[in-house]
């Protein structure tokens, strides 16, 4: 009965990750189409894998041989790495997970749920992190956080330096802060 189930299961979720969670909060359509065509092929592939009696350190192999490869071609934001490892997941468990029976279903189910949550708009919407580019190489942390708070009008949460180039009297920083209300 879990043979087709958790297919179904997989395929309703991965839509739901992909298609009503991610692309309407972040709009890039390249990433909508890995996530679902990584989720398909790895649940074709555990479940073609799944049918040759092999372990499930099998399909953890496959999760990091996949992972490594897909992460090694772009440099991907840490949001996108969760919806990724998450579609993932999806197709692991829905094709090594038929032993499982209806906690299957559930894992896959709280992995979108969870992503849901976390990453929902209005969750963390006064936080923000951004490169910034000031035309004075500022040393001092303390004088740079000041700065830093006058141009983005902003509680600085953390500021790290990226390059400092006193040649060029540049330094670009990497600023998490919370925006003022």
């Amino acid at each position: 009965m879990f043979t087709y189930i958790l297919p179904a299961a997989d395929i309703v979720l991965i839509s739901v990750l992909a298609l009503a969670l991610y692309f309407p909060r972040h709009h890039r359509k390249d990433m909508v189409f890995a996530y679902i065509s990584v989720n398909i092929s790895v649940l074709a592939v555990a479940i073609a894998l799944h049918g040759a009696a092999l372990n499930s350190g099998l399909g953890l192999g496959l999760f990091g041989v996949l992972a490594i490869i897909r992460l090694r071609s772009e440099e991907l934001q840490q949001h996108e790495v969760a919806y990724y490892f998450s579609s993932l997941s999806l197709g692991v468990i829905g094709g090594l997970g038929a032993n499982l029976g209806w906690l299957s279903v559930a894992l896959m189910t709280l992995v979108v749920a969870v992503v849901a949550v976390v990453d929902a708009p209005k969750m963390f919407r006064r936080y923000h992190t951004k490169q910034v580019l000031l035309d004075q190489a500022i040393i001092d942390e303390a004088a740079l956080t000041v700065r830093l708070e006058e141009l983005l009008n902003a509680k600085v949460c953390h500021a790290r330096t990226i390059r400092l180039d006193l040649v060029n009297d540049t330094v670009l920083i990497d600023v998490k802060y919370l925006a003022q209300r």
